[in-house]
C-alpha cells in the first residue's frame, strides 16, 4: 500500500485502496506523504482517528526519522475567539451561575493556552451554551480588521499550516473549507486550509454524506436567534445611536419565529418539503416579511460607520437572506428540499430547533469538479470500500473516474478468530413477532458469551424496545446509547466486566475495543437506509429516472458497507476472538443476501447455537 501511495504521489494520479483492519494503513500513507517534499492534507472521518495520527503515529515516526513538520487542524468552532472574550468581559451577557463559573474558567485558561482548542478544557460540558458565544466560527469573524487578529488562534493555526508538510484535518473541516472557497469564488484569504499537492482521505466511506451536507444549505430558527442576539450585544456597547437597528432586530426575531412556526412540520425528525410552491401560495407573506426585514437590517448595518462588528454582521445577514431565498425559490433539479426538527437538552429544559434544508441528490459532479480536478493526487482509503470485491459503487457515488485500485487483505485469521451465527427460524424483521423472538435469541447468545457484547440497532425505537424487554432478564450490566456521551459509555464498557452496550448509528463505526471485553457483536437487521428519508428517497428516484434499479444500485451497496463497518468492531487485533450474530433472516432467504455474504471477510458461518457454545469453550 505504501508503494502504491508513493507511486500515486509521484505520478500525480488518484488512488483508491481498501485496506483491512490491522494492516497498518495509517503508516502506509503517512510515510509516502512525509517523503514527497510537497504539502499533503490528510483527512479523517473522526476526531478519534485524527488524535491517533497526531498523538500516536506521528511521535512514533519522529522517534525514527527526527522532527517532522506536521500540524493538526479542527473546525473553527473548536477554537476560542479572543475578541469575543474581551467583548464579553466588558458587556457580560451571561445567564446563571453555571455560565459565570465557565466564563471564569475560560478566562483563566486563555492566559496560558497556546492553541485555544476547547479540548484542553476538560471540565467544560460538551454542549456548553457559553462556548457558542465565544468560539471562532467564521460568520462572526472580523478577519484582518479585528484588533486581536495577530493574537488570534485561527490566524496562528493558518500560519502553522503554511509552514507544515502534512496537515491533519477531519472530513467536516475539509468540506466546510471547500464550500467556503467555492462560495468565495477562489478568493485568496477564503478558508483556513492552504494549497496542497495531494489529499488523502482515511475512512473514505463517509465522504458522500459529509460532502452532501456541506454542498447543501441549511437555515434554522436558531440562526435567526443567534444573529439577533449578536446584533443586540453589539448595540449595547455603542450607546443608543442605532435605535432603528434595535427595532428592526426585534421585528426580525418576531417574524422569523412566526415563519418557522408555520412550516408544514407534522412531527419531530426529517420529512420532505415537496410543497414549497403551495407553502408560498398560503404563507408567502410570512416569507416575504422575513426576507424584507433581512434586506432592511442589511442596509441599516451598512450605515453604521466606525463599528468594528457591523461589516461581519451585515455579511451574516446577506448570507442568511440569500440562503433563505435559495431554499424557497430555487428550481435546481439536483437538490432535494426537506425539513427537520431536532430536540436537544435534558428533560427539564428541552428545546426544539427547526431546520429548512437543501441537499444535493448527486454529489459526483461537484466532487469531480471541486476535488478530483483540483488536486493532482487524491487517495481514498478505508477498511470498507468494496461491494463483492468491486469499487464500482463508491466510485460512481463520488464521481472518481480515473483512479488506480488496490485491495490489501487483512492479515487477521478470520476463519479461526470469528464465527458468524445466523440463527435459524428468525421471522422477517417486519413481522410483529420479530422483537420477541430477537429478545430470546439475544438473551441466549449473551448467556454463552457472558455479556461482553455490542448490540447494534438500525433504529433508536428498536433499541429502546429490546432494551426494555431484556433489562429485567439479563444478569449483565447494560449501557444504553444516549444516557451519556459516547466516549464515556465506551470507557465504562471497557472497564465494567461482562458489560453489554446497546447502540445505534454512531457505534457502528470509529469504535475500537480490543481484547476480551468485546467478544460478541449482535446486529438486529440489515442496515438499509430508511426509504422514506427525504434524501434517500430523492436519490432512489433519480436512479430510477436514469434507468437504474435504486434498490440494487444504491440501497444494497450502501447497506453492505454499513454492515461491514458494524461487524468490523469485533476483530481489532490478531489476539481478538468472538462471535458475530445477524438476526435478519433475509441474508439467507433473499437473492440480494448473497451480495452481503460475498462482501464480508471469510468468517466461519453457522446456524447452530451449539457451535457458538463450542467456540467459547
Amino acid at each position: 500500500m505504501a508503494k502504491a501511495v508513493e507511486r500515486a504521489l509521484e505520478e500525480k494520479r488518484h488512488l483508491i485502496v481498501e485496506a483491512g483492519t490491522g494492516t497498518g494503513k495509517t503508516l502506509a500513507y503517512l510515510l509516502p506523504a512525509l517523503r514527497t517534499g510537497r504539502r499533503v492534507i490528510i483527512s479523517t472521518g473522526t476526531k478519534a482517528l485524527q488524535d491517533q495520527l497526531y498523538f500516536r503515529d506521528i511521535p512514533f515516526l519522529e522517534s525514527l526519522l527526527g522532527p517532522l513538520r506536521v500540524c493538526y487542524m479542527k473546525g473553527r468552532a473548536n477554537y476560542l475567539c479572543r475578541h469575543k472574550l474581551v467583548t464579553l468581559r466588558t458587556q457580560p451577557i451571561l445567564s446563571g451561575l453555571e455560565e459565570i463559573d465557565q466564563f471564569h474558567q475560560i478566562s483563566e485558561w486563555e492566559k496560558t493556552t497556546e492553541t485555544g482548542d476547547r479540548a484542553e478544557l476538560g471540565g467544560l460540558p460538551e454542549f456548553s451554551p457559553l462556548w457558542s458565544k465565544l468560539d471562532a466560527r467564521s460568520e462572526a469573524c472580523l478577519g484582518s480588521t479585528c484588533p486581536d487578529y495577530q493574537r488570534c488562534f485561527v490566524t496562528e493555526m493558518r500560519r502553522k499550516a503554511q509552514e507544515s508538510d502534512v496537515i491533519i484535518v477531519n472530513h467536516h473541516l475539509f468540506f466546510a473549507d471547500l464550500a467556503v472557497k467555492q462560495q468565495a469564488g477562489g478568493a485568496a484569504d477564503a478558508g483556513v486550509l492552504p494549497e496542497a499537492a495531494a489529499v488523502i482521505f482515511d475512512e473514505a466511506h463517509e465522504l458522500e454524506d459529509v460532502a452532501s451536507s456541506y454542498f447543501g444549505l441549511s437555515v434554522s430558527n436558531l440562526r435567526f436567534e443567534d444573529l439577533a442576539r449578536d446584533t443586540e450585544a453589539m448595540l449595547k456597547t455603542k450607546d443608543s445611536f442605532a435605535t432603528g437597528v434595535h427595532f428592526t432586530v426585534q421585528q426580525l426575531r418576531d417574524r422569523a419565529r412566526l415563519f418557522f412556526s408555520q412550516l408544514p412540520m407534522n412531527s419531530d425528525g426529517r420529512q420532505p418539503f415537496d410543497g414549497r410552491e403551495e407553502f408560498l401560495e398560503t404563507s408567502g407573506d410570512l416569507y416575504l416579511s422575513v426576507r424584507n426585514t433581512l434586506t432592511r437590517l442589511e442596509a441599516e448595518l451598512d450605515q453604521l460607520r466606525g463599528v468594528d462588528e457591523a461589516p461581519g454582521l451585515r455579511k451574516r445577514v446577506a448570507n442568511l437572506r440569500s440562503e433563505l431565498e435559495f431554499l424557497l425559490e430555487s428550481t435546481s433539479g439536483n437538490m432535494v428540499y426537506w425539513l427537520e426538527r431536532r430536540v436537544s437538552g435534558g428533560l427539564q429544559k428541552q428545546s426544539r430547533t427547526t431546520f429548512l434544508q437543501a441537499t444535493p441528490i448527486d454529489v459526483s459532479g461537484l466532487l469531480d469538479d471541486q476535488l478530483f480536478q483540483s488536486y493532482p493526487t487524491v487517495v481514498l482509503t478505508s477498511a470498507t470500500l468494496t461491494v463483492q470485491g468491486s469499487f464500482e459503487h463508491i466510485r460512481r457515488r463520488l464521481g472518481m473516474q480515473d483512479a488506480r485500485e488496490l485491495v490489501v487483505p487483512s492479515h487477521f485469521r478470520y476463519p479461526e478468530q470469528a464465527l458468524l451465527y445466523l440463527p435459524p427460524e428468525m421471522p422477517d424483521p417486519r413481522a410483529p413477532e420479530f422483537q420477541e423472538v430477537a429478545a430470546k435469541c439475544i438473551q441466549q447468545v449473551l448467556g454463552i458469551t457472558k455479556g461482553r457484547a455490542f448490540c447494534l440497532f438500525t433504529s433508536y425505537s428498536q433499541m429502546r424496545d429490546l432494551y426494555e424487554r431484556l433489562l429485567p432478564v439479563l444478569d449483565y450490566p447494560i449501557l444504553l446509547h444516549g444516557t451519556a456521551p459516547r466516549n464515556t459509555l465506551l470507557e465504562q464498557f471497557r472497564t465494567t466486566p461482562n458489560a453489554v452496550l446497546f447502540g445505534t448509528a454512531s457505534f457502528w463505526q470509529g469504535v475500537d475495543v480490543q481484547g476480551e471485553a468485546l467478544s460478541c457483536v449482535i446486529i438486529d437487521k440489515l442496515p438499509f437506509a430508511v426509504p422514506n428519508d427525504p434524501v434517500v428517497a430523492a436519490r432512489m428516484r433519480a436512479i430510477e429516472e436514469a434507468g437504474g434499479k435504486p434498490f440494487f444500485d444504491y440501497q444494497v451497496p450502501s447497506a453492505v458497507i454499513t454492515l461491514k463497518q458494524g461487524f468490523g468492531r469485533l476483530i481489532r487485533s490478531l489476539e481478538d476472538r468472538g462471535v458475530l450474530v445477524l438476526l435478519d433472516p433475509r441474508i439467507r432467504q433473499k437473492r440480494y443476501g448473497q451480495a452481503f455474504l460475498e462482501s464480508l471477510p471469510p468468517y466461519k458461518v453457522t446456524s447452530s447455537i451449539t457451535d457458538v457454545g463450542l467456540f467459547f469453550e
